[in-house]
């Protein structure tokens, strides 16, 4: 099969069209290259380095990725990566952002009990894979303090001051959970609390990722201050 070429129109969140538009032109680096999704960093002047995906439909459709409507990355015509004119060139292909979506958690009057995020904050980077899992549990805890509208401004700070200890992927997910953008199957799960759809909203987000989604529920559990397994 002849690969795809040309122009893409894709979905991406605004925080991702912002930032390419804000990237000089130039090569990316490739951190991560997939049949299901590929992972670029993204730098500009004044700016921590950033993860930028591009996803097809199997993989988990993390809030600082690009969504393309191809199962398999390998149909495309994936060469060499760049930032041209606010668009991400890979290979032949041009891609746009022609949807914009909404990645933000949903608010809900929800109440999350007193804790400590101090343990998890110290296990940043522990851990194998692109996501290590201590992250991915600090990420669900973030993100439910987000949904309740609670600010965390010191625990923020202690976040933002030790992302350098993890991979590229997992900072950018951090920052992502700090502004409260999450995947889908979170947001579907957080709408769902205390209606007769969260079991099945729970393992749908336990599934995502090897122990990606496990570890998002694990966190929010603790910051709903409902009891769970150790991992």
């Amino acid at each position: 099969m002849r690969p795809f070429s040309g122009t893409m129109s894709v979905a991406g969140a605004t925080r991702v069209r912002d930032r390419l538009a804000a990237t000089p032109d130039g090569p990316l680096p490739a951190l991560h290259t997939g049949p299901h999704a590929a992972y670029f960093a993204v730098e500009r002047p004044g700016s921590d380095p950033w993860c930028l995906g591009v996803v097809g439909t199997q993989a988990a459709a993390v809030p600082n990725a690009l969504r393309i409507a191809f199962r398999d990355l390998r149909s495309l015509d994936l060469g060499a990566t760049h930032v041209l004119d606010g668009t991400l060139q890979l290979g032949s292909i041009r891609i746009r952002i022609g949807r914009l979506i909404d990645v933000q958690v949903p608010r809900r009057p929800i109440t999350v009990p007193a804790s400590d995020p101090a343990p998890l904050i110290a296990r940043i980077g522990l851990g194998e894979g692109l996501t290590p899992y201590a992250d991915d549990v600090l990420c669900g805890w973030l993100a439910i303090q987000r949904a309740a509208g609670v600010a965390t401004p010191e625990v923020d700070q202690e976040v933002r001051a030790a992302v350098a200890r993890t991979t590229l992927l997992s900072a950018t997910l951090l920052d992502c959970a700090l502004h409260g953008e999450v995947l889908p199957e979170f947001a579907a799960y957080v709408a769902s609390l205390g209606t007769p759809d969260q079991p099945e909203r729970e393992a749908a987000l336990a599934a995502v990722g090897e122990s990606s989604g496990e570890g998002l529920l694990a966190g929010a559990r603790q910051a709903l201050g409902v009891e769970t397994e150790a991992a």
